[in-house]
């Protein structure tokens, strides 16, 4: 009996093989370690691009830091997105009050 002939067998090895391939799960202490580096302003910012983009980073920790990068990304662009509009209100009304004094 062969491995070819045997489907079962070849797929107890794909498993096997799979599960080598796949990367550590990281500890509760890197993440400890992990989110008090996020902690440190600036810090934070240049690890996530470090992990991000890095090769050598755990592909857990890459999809958390790109995920934490888009997230920020986005908030980023909300705030700026209703600062622009706070300002078109306020500032307009700001303008046809300074317009009727004079």
């Amino acid at each position: 009996m062969s491995f070819e002939s045997n489907p079962s067998l070849n797929a107890g090895t794909a498993d096997s093989q799979a599960r080598s391939l796949q990367a550590p799960v990281l500890t509760v202490k890197q993440w400890l370690v992990t989110l008090i580096v996020l902690a440190i302003p600036l810090v934070n910012l240049i690890m996530l691009f470090v992990w991000a983009f890095g090769d050598q980073t755990n592909p857990n920790k890459k999809n958390y830091a790109r995920a934490s990068l888009l997230l920020a990304a986005i908030v980023i662009v909300l705030y700026i997105i209703m600062l622009i509009f706070i300002f078109v209100i306020f500032g307009l009304q700001g303008l046809s009050s300074y317009s009727s004094l004079k």
